[in-house]
């Protein structure tokens, strides 16, 4: 039996990296994913981890190290928040277009000022166009469970992409609950890189593009991500295998087969959304529940089969100014062409609790709605 142990978020990150044979860390401090690298480098002075722990001036130069070791052939990792995440946005560019499979845990936290250093996801949503993989978690046991995952997914020869696994500051980071440790061997074994930078063999790598080849160089991209959500069902199904649990990559349905309203959401706000549905389902309102796990790339094809015809809720736990939320905004675009009725609701910025209570009323102001899908 695997072990179980008592931990945080940030615990849980830490342990799943160590248990991934991460061998290269790099990171710079930041409310609340600091004790994400306090763990592991207690982890690699006490001799329970091998890796190489990174010392840096800045989240710019964490990432820069990181780009740098898994370019040499070392599996990587690092941790951020909120305003780290903004000072990485050059190199975030870099790690994905240099095909770098970085893996980053992510303590989403709301971007100042004024200053808040709690959950609010637009410090990771800022980054969706940067290239890299974005997966958003529900619970604590997840964040283990996704980051060995993401690994598989990231380092897969049709993708190699870096992906971030993202959680709600404080909700998840700093809560703590029983996470078993499941061990990955056979499932993710030592990096084993296509290429590396190897000073025997010198060559030119990330020089400059003519148009017209990158133009193609960004069509690559795109083509890998539309892979990695084929990808992401393979490990699905080996992780089952592994570890008993069906932790899902793309998206997750709970109580949407007869469902007349579905509620679409991401991360803590998703768990919370499955409590009301359960809650709403004891009033006899047909309600389901759509968690999107992978925001990048984005499983279009899954959305629409889910959502065409229903009347849709969508709560973002970010803004977008000008234009809404983030997740309302791509839901509205993949659903341009059905039947789907769909409202959006923006809830828990800055760390706003959200209750089960806060999901229904969002629904049962839909009076209209309500009234026909009564059971």
């Amino acid at each position: 039996m695997p072990e179980v142990k008592m931990l945080t978020g940030n615990e849980s990150a830490a342990f799943s990296a160590m248990n991934s044979r991460v061998r290269v860390i790099a990171a710079y401090p930041i409310t609340p994913s600091t004790p994400v690298v306090e763990t592991l480098s207690k982890l690699i002075e006490n001799g329970e981890m091998r890796a190489k722990l990174i010392r840096v001036e800045s989240e710019h130069s964490a990432m820069a190290a990181c780009i740098g070791a898994s370019a040499a052939g070392s599996r990587t990792f690092t941790a951020t928040s909120s305003h780290g995440l903004a000072y990485m946005h050059e190199m975030l560019h870099w790690a994905a277009n240099a095909r770098t499979p970085v893996v980053m845990s992510v303590a989403n936290r709301a971007i100042g000022p004024g200053w808040n250093i709690w959950a609010d996801l637009s410090d990771s949503l800022s980054q969706r166009d940067t290239g890299w993989i974005q997966f958003y978690c529900s619970s604590i046991q997840e964040i283990y469970d996704t980051i060995a995952m993401a690994y598989r997914v990231a380092e897969n020869r049709k993708v190699m992409l870096p992906a971030m696994v993202c959680y709600d500051g404080f909700v998840l980071s700093h809560t703590t609950m029983p996470v078993e440790l499941t061990g990955f061997d056979g499932f993710l074994d030592e990096y084993d890189p296509n290429w590396k930078l190897d000073a025997d063999n010198p060559f030119t790598h990330g020089n400059i593009l003519l148009p017209i080849y990158f133009a193609e160089f960004r069509h690559s991209i795109q083509k890998a991500h539309d892979r990695a959500l084929k990808v992401m069902r393979e490990v699905e199904e080996e992780f089952l295998e592994l570890s008993g649990r069906r932790v899902p990559l793309t998206i997750e349905e709970y109580k949407t087969e007869d469902a007349d309203i579905i509620v679409v959401a991401m991360g803590a706000v998703a768990s919370e959304a499955r409590v009301a549905v359960d809650s709403l389902r004891n009033k006899n309102v047909r309600v389901g529940l759509l968690r999107l796990k992978s925001f990048r790339p984005f499983p279009e094809k899954d959305i629409r089969r889910v959502l065409d015809g229903k009347r849709v809720v969508v709560f973002d736990r970010a803004i977008s100014p000008g234009s809404g939320g983030q997740l309302y905004t791509e839901i509205r675009a993949a659903l341009a062409f059905s039947d789907a009725k769909i409202v959006p609701r923006i809830v828990g910025i800055g760390g706003v609790d959200v209750t089960k209570r806060t999901i229904e009323k969002a629904i049962f102001e839909r009076k209209i709605w309500i009234k026909e899908v009564i059971m």
